[in-house]
């Protein structure tokens, strides 16, 4: 017993009735300052209100009301959570724990347990929890639009394309004539805009057919609109997986061969897509003017940030490396095995 009192994590308070402290382990003395330590053993009961920052109750994160050391028989504040001013870290939330252990001499035990690790991989999970339903509403609200646009607003230019075709054959007059032509080409060509963002918004290739189908798709229109020449190689064929791992990889890919393109230099990237031991492997690579780990990003540099998030979510792992002036390689990992795939 001694052993544990002495080498225990948990901070433990040892008081009487009148609130004087009678022992602290070694925990408990590293949590308050040698101020307030005195306090405790010369008697003040109040003493730890000076580093108290209250108690969670049902109805606040932190309040003083009914304090436990006010009311130390209810059955209430058995166990609780607290947050207290610390010597070194600042106000940290604590797991504790109030009980009457001599009832004849009336002396209790108040322990307390550091809740810091615990709160920060909550607040990490719900992080992770909130960013899936955002990113999730993101793209179904693409996927709307994207339709849309393609069903509706396409479809209408389209038709008025048309019109305009048929009404060159209505008229002999040169200057209308000229004028419908230039129409017909300005709308032709705002027809081509819509369907080009209507495919970036989100490609109906990616959930009809997979990624290797909505990557040559993609690496398509970025050679014909920038010239971009793409090396890809897939090894995938067919093969299917879950929606969310779909679009993480997709975006990812996306990202990387767009910061290439603007920052990189260069008239070629080669994207590489396999899948080997339940992992799906991506990378993509170019041959370009590079960057020191340690400098500024280009642009905003939430580029890559975004990349490194999206690929967390799905317990992938993101990493970026270059040199300058010998390119730069980025490599995403997912672990496929997770999810229902199917070919």
């Amino acid at each position: 017993m001694s052993r544990l009192f002495e080498n225990s994590t948990e901070a433990m308070f040892f008081f009487d009735r009148e609130g004087k402290a009678l022992a602290m382990n070694p925990a408990a003395e590293n949590i308050v300052d040698q101020n307030i330590l005195n306090q405790l053993y010369q008697g003040n009961p109040l003493a730890l209100c000076g580093t108290c920052r209250g108690y969670t109750s049902e109805t606040e994160l932190r309040t003083c009301l009914n304090c436990y050391f006010n009311t130390p028989g209810t059955e209430d504040f058995t166990s609780y959570q607290v947050y207290l001013e610390t010597r070194d870290k600042g106000i940290v939330p604590y797991a504790a724990t109030f009980h009457t252990i001599d009832a004849e001499q009336g002396i209790r035990v108040f322990m307390l347990r550091d809740l810091t690790r615990q709160f920060k991989t909550q607040e990490k999970f719900y992080q992770n929890k909130m960013m899936k339903h955002v990113i999730e509403a993101q793209e179904k609200e693409r996927k709307r639009i994207s339709r849309e646009l393609h069903d509706s607003v396409a479809q209408e230019l389209m038709s008025a394309v048309i019109d305009l075709r048929v009404l060159k054959y209505m008229t002999d007059d040169e200057k209308l004539l000229r004028k419908v032509k230039q129409t017909e080409v300005s709308m032709t060509r705002l027809l081509s805009d819509i369907r080009n963002l209507s495919v970036e918004l989100r490609p109906a290739a990616l959930d009809d057919f997979g990624l290797e189908a909505a990557f040559r798709s993609h690496f398509k229109r970025m050679e014909q609109s920038y010239g971009l020449v793409i090396d890809f190689e897939s090894r995938l064929s067919e093969k299917r997986y879950g929606s969310e791992i779909e679009t993480v990889v997709y975006r990812v890919c996306q990202e990387a061969v767009l910061n290439a393109l603007k920052y990189a230099q260069v008239d070629m990237v080669k994207v590489t897509l396999t899948e080997k031991d339940g992992i799906l492997r991506l990378q993509v690579e170019d041959e370009g003017v590079g960057f020191h780990p340690g400098d500024e990003p280009g642009g905003t540099g939430l580029g890559l940030f975004g990349m490194q998030e999206r690929a967390e979510l799905v317990g992938g792992t993101f990493s970026v490396e270059s040199q300058k002036g010998r390119g730069t390689r980025i490599l995403l990992l997912v672990p496929a095995e997770k999810l229902q795939g199917k070919e």
